[in-house]
């Protein structure tokens, strides 16, 4: 594979633009990522984002490439943006989210280009697989969420393991992309071995395969039997936190009012030490005024708390006001 010429002129007008699809339905495509898909000359991207779109690509010159040739879809669109053509380069998703705009941006820069240098760059973005795939199935991603792909093409096993074991232990809702395929088998497997260590076995799991597509499946199931279900490359797996349910067929992530409201007859009232707008009683200035007061050591408290100890031993060394806040923030916006 050649490498751009940095020194190669470009001509004036040329334009890339890194358009996320969305899960590809017509639907879900955003008016811009449509409006920017008319105006490119040309259309790069993977064969099957290129099929998800091809009722609009009459009189275009399209340039399909295959999964693993990323960097030759960039190259590809900087080449053509140099003879001031407007590319459109497509990514399903977000183009920024495991999408094309990474590889393209590290293409340019390789080849000397900067904002300034002739050739326009416009991000388009669109819906993420874990916003549609989270749509479908209710409202798992309501806290914190991360997402994590357990492609190891580019990036070392124990660099993803390592980010598996911290988000299992830390809580999170978890997205994985790129879950399995026909040669990455035993990645998903690991994943699951890495959450039992934290998780409940019956923790939820919802995978959703082909989102929004004509051969959309959803299937729920739990963290003990995720490895069952018909995973593969067109699947994102949406593991739930601690706090995550399902009830009739939604999966939900409770945001936490029930730690501060109580929802009577249609009303809503704080719960006894609480205060709408503040934080909870259980929040940073509380809990630092609680583990002072508890007269337990750095060592215990880290255990109940499962945070490390030395951070903790450096809050307890901390002088009283600093620990507890010298004035009271006024109140949180509200959501």
């Amino acid at each position: 594979m050649n490498a751009p010429d940095p020194l190669r002129p470009a001509a004036s007008g040329g334009k890339i633009m890194l358009v996320g699809l969305g899960p590809g339905a017509h639907a879900h495509l955003t008016a811009r990522a449509r409006a920017a898909i008319a105006e490119a000359d040309t259309v790069i991207g993977y064969v099957t984002y290129i099929r998800l779109v091809a009722d609009l690509l009459e009189g275009k010159e399209v340039i399909r490439k295959s999964m693993t040739e990323e960097l030759d879809r960039a190259i590809e669109a900087l080449e053509r943006a140099r003879q001031g053509r407007k590319v459109a380069l497509v990514s399903s998703g977000d183009a920024g989210v495991y999408g094309m705009a990474g590889p393209t941006f590290e293409v340019l820069f390789q080849a000397g280009w900067t904002p300034d240098s002739g050739i326009e760059v416009e991000i388009v973005p669109g819906a993420s697989a874990l916003n549609t795939c989270a749509a479908l199935v209710g409202a798992p991603l309501t806290h914190d969420f991360c997402a994590i792909s357990l492609s190891d093409l580019l990036t070392p096993w124990p660099t993803i393991a390592r980010r598996l074991d911290a988000v299992a232990y830390a809580d999170f809702v978890v997205a994985l992309y790129n879950p399995k395929s026909g040669r990455r088998t035993r990645q998903i497997v690991e994943a699951q071995r890495l959450f039992l260590r934290h998780r409940r076995p019956d923790t939820p799991v919802a995978i959703v395969k082909s989102a929004y597509r004509p051969k959309q499946r959803i299937e729920f199931t739990t963290l003990a039997r995720m490895t069952e279900a018909d995973i593969g490359m067109l699947t994102t797996v949406l593991i739930g936190n601690s706090n995550t349910f399902v009830r009739d067929g939604l999966m939900v992530t409770p945001r936490g009012y029930s730690n501060k409201y109580e929802v009577a007859a249609g009303e809503r009232a704080t719960r006894d030490g609480e205060r709408a707008g503040r934080s909870l009683s259980t929040g940073l200035e509380g809990w630092l005024q609680a583990i002072r007061a508890s007269g337990a050591d750095a060592a215990q408290l880290a255990a109940e708390y499962r945070l490390p100890q030395d951070y903790i031993a450096t809050l307890l060394a901390e002088p009283a006001d600093e620990a507890t806040g010298a004035a009271e923030a006024p109140p949180e916006a509200a959501v």
